[in-house]
């Protein structure tokens, strides 16, 4: 026998359904905003050379229980990653798979693949590039909800190639895989297809390109999937997911360096690469910025005791004059209408 709704308004059936359709558990991993402790041990060396886009070595992750308060191991396999930061970093990023077994009843249960953020180096202040790009994956959340789930790390890593036996602390983070993405949205990821900006859901892909110009990031391609991931939702809309701040004005790394594809000299020159839309969505999605201002400052504010007062007055100054762009006409039509791509 059928059920029925029998005397709720049509309006409240909308948003029943809406609600049920759209609404996402969150997964354990990335539920709480308190860095996991973790212990890791291997050779940089042996890493950088056994390990590559195909090949895992294999390893062991201790993680800190969080109900128990006790040391846990799991059994992972491990390879490098990236282009830029694995041949200029003295610490290579990383992806971590874990068994499924292993990492049932766990934390990572339902998280088998993942990668990790760490320094780049062991200079003064590599922690605090590392929580200026974390930040950078929270913005997004309040702005779109096509955004990879992110949880801090605190890592204690020994490196074998180390005769001192040394423990280096490091501060990183755990970057959801893109499968599990595509999961929770019910979508695919479509991988090694060349798109085109202009193919992409309108309203996300504004958004998309106010938060890059927002974050000073020009280091990202739709065409080439460089730094973003496209999320096909159905047979008519694909969305960009946007990964890797580091190379940002926002975050301005040491290291940091521009494409000789873009005319600006530097990371911290902002420059509108989107495509022009029409420009009521434009104005729609400025709008939607300038409301969500306050939102993003306090977000960024309860970041402020992890991050060195000085690079902490940069980081907001940064955002400030994205926000003005915003709030004045002329700014906003010479640097994103003006500019944006046909």
């Amino acid at each position: 026998m059928k059920r029925l709704f029998v005397g709720v308004p049509f309006c409240f059936l909308i948003l029943f359904f809406a609600t049920n359709v759209y609404a996402q558990e969150p997964i354990d991993l990335f539920a709480d905003e308190e860095p996991i402790e973790i212990r890791m041990k291997f050779s940089i060396k042996d890493l950088k050379k056994e390990s590559n886009d195909s090949t895992y070595v294999e390893s062991i992750l201790q993680y800190k229980n969080e109900k128990t308060g006790e040391w846990d191991s799991l059994d992972i396999d491990l390879r490098v990653r990236g282009n830029f930061r694995l041949s200029n970093c003295y610490y290579p990023p990383l992806r971590v798979k874990i068994k499924k077994k292993q990492a049932k009843e766990t934390i990572f249960d339902g998280n088998r693949n993942l990668k990790l953020v760490i320094p780049c180096n062991k200079m003064n202040g590599a922690d605090d590039d590392i929580i200026k790009e974390y930040v950078c994956y929270k913005l997004a959340e309040p702005i779109t909800r096509y955004t990879f789930q992110t949880r801090l790390v605190k890592v204690y890593f020994e490196n074998e190639d180390d005769k001192k036996g040394e423990i280096n602390e490091l501060i990183g983070f755990f970057i959801e895989d893109d499968d599990e993405v595509a999961d929770r949205f019910g979508g695919e990821i479509l991988d090694g297809k060349k798109i085109l900006g202009t193919l992409l859901e309108d309203t996300a892909a504004v958004r998309h390109d106010f938060f890059q110009l927002m974050i000073g990031n020009t280091d990202w391609s739709t065409m080439f999937q460089h730094n973003m991931k496209i999320l096909k939702l159905d047979s008519k809309t694909v969305v960009p997911l946007a990964y890797d701040f580091d190379m940002t004005g926002l975050v301005n790394p040491p290291y940091s360096q521009v494409s000789n594809l873009v005319d600006i000299e530097h990371v911290t020159e902002r420059l509108y690469r989107g495509y022009c839309r029409e420009e009521s969505l434009m104005q729609a999605i400025r709008k939607e910025f300038l409301a969500k201002k306050p939102e993003l400052y306090e977000l960024v504010g309860s970041y402020e005791s992890m991050i060195n007062k000085g690079d902490y007055k940069v980081f907001t100054s940064y955002l400030e004059e994205f926000f003005l762009i915003l709030e004045h006409d002329r700014l906003f039509e010479s640097q994103i209408m003006m500019t944006c791509r046909q």
